[in-house]
């Protein structure tokens, strides 16, 4: 058994992938449509790790999704926690849980998809802004 990815349906392709590829830093590894099916198809990656993927289902007919509490969230190990943080805010993206440990922050997709970055490795020392900044919503 292999694990191949994560599927989570969007509203809007243009903005999820704002928010997937450019402030998230993903790599979208293939694009596929279905006009017949009247879809989209979008697989992203982390850019070392393009075995654990995303797909991104773009129904062409709107929908209207509520989110399910038996979805969790998606997590990513990122290389550092407040550039990553820094990078998500100058892209529009609210940091919902700062990363006032230097561990662990939450922000979430244009589709309120729960998404938890990790620090890899140590925690890294506390710092401001962070340490400060309160929850925001819910994560």
């Amino acid at each position: 058994m292999k694990y191949l990815h994560t599927m989570v349906r969007v509203t809007n392709l243009d903005a999820s992938l704002r928010f997937y590829r450019d402030a998230l830093g993903l790599s979208v590894l293939r694009i596929n449509e279905y006009p017949q099916g009247r879809f989209t198809l979008v697989y992203l990656a982390a850019p070392d790790d393009e075995e654990a993927q995303l797909e991104l289902t773009y129904n062409w007919d709107p929908e209207v999704y509520s989110g399910g509490r038996n979805f969790g969230h998606l997590a990513y190990a990122v290389d550092n926690i407040y550039t990553m943080c820094e990078k998500l805010q100058s892209h529009g993206v609210t940091i919902l849980r700062p990363p006032r440990d230097g561990r662990m922050a939450f922000v979430r997709s244009p589709d309120n998809i729960s998404i938890e970055l990790l620090q890899k490795g140590d925690a890294l020392a506390p710092q401001s802004p962070w340490i400060d900044m309160p929850n925001v919503g819910t994560w």
